[in-house]
Order: structure tokens, then sequence, then C-alpha cells
């Protein structure tokens, strides 16, 4: 069993649902969520809109290996009505996001996937839920824990939306 670590990210519609949907089949189709964040508004990043993010992270046990994951992770994406990633090359709002942050301490480059998610560790909306379930967890390239690594992040403007 790997130990795989996603981000999760919405701007639109009911985004708690989205993130709860999300969670639901990265489940059925990944592996057991074995630890979820709690969930994070943030400004968008990268791309303006009027639309905050709601962001988590997951921790999921899984036996698929890390391009089976992706792909899994991408249709899910596709099942919620997630369209591509950007637009000329720039981000834009969506129904969900989900990225491979981790698969336990593999190291890979390929096209389609880059392990770790090489932008991780400069995206507080990204590190800050990771690090609420993996704050020893070690950065395979930076051999720091994301909770060192956290703290270098700049503190942008994130936290739990008011119940």
């Amino acid at each position: 069993m790997a130990n795989v670590y996603l981000g999760l990210g919405t701007n639109l519609g009911d985004k708690a649902t989205n993130l709860r949907t999300a969670t639901r089949l990265i489940n059925d189709e990944i592996g057991k969520v074995i630890s979820l964040s709690s969930f994070y508004e943030t400004a968008p990043w990268g791309f303006a809109s009027e639309h905050k993010f709601l962001n988590a992270a997951a921790c999921v046990e899984t036996i698929l290996p890390p391009m089976e994951v992706l792909y899994r992770t991408q249709e899910i994406e596709r099942t919620l009505g997630r369209t591509q990633k950007s637009v000329g090359g720039v981000y834009h709002d969506r129904l969900i996001d989900i990225d491979l942050l981790l698969y336990d301490d593999v190291i890979l480059y390929t096209p389609e996937l880059v392990l770790p998610h090489p932008l991780m560790t400069e995206r507080e909306f990204v590190m800050k839920p990771l690090v609420e379930i993996a704050s020893e967890t070690l950065h395979p390239v930076l051999r720091k824990t994301l909770g060192e690594l956290f703290l270098n992040v700049c503190q942008q403007s994130i936290h739990t939306p008011e119940k």
C-alpha cells in the first residue's frame, strides 16, 4: 500500500459539496481516504476571479501506481464537470481540481506527472491543509518535513470559512 497525498480545490457551485463528492469518489476509485483536512477558503492563485476557492488535502491508501492515480483523479474531475486545467496556459474558475502532491517517497519526472508536485511548497493553499494532516511527512526531494517547509511559505490570505 502507498500513501498518496492529494490537493483538492473548487471555486464554483456548492464548494463544500464539490469537495465532499470528490473525496467520496476518490475513496471509491483510488483507495481509502485515511485523512482529510479542514476546508480552507482562499483567494484564486494565478488568475483573477470574483470566486474564492475552497481547498483541502487528503491522504489516501492505494495499491494503484502513480500514473493510474493520476488518470483516475482526472476521470473524477471530468465526472464532476471539470473541463480543462487552463485556457491558453491561464488558470480559470473550476468546479473541481485534484492535484497529486506526493506518492510515498517517489520521485518521478514524466511529461504527464512530476512527483512531488513541483509547485506545492510555494502555495499556502496547498501546504496549510497538507500540513494539517501530514506535518511530519518528509518531502522526498527537499528532505525536510512538510511542517518545516510550510514555515517558508509566504503568508497568503487563507482561513477556514465561518460556519
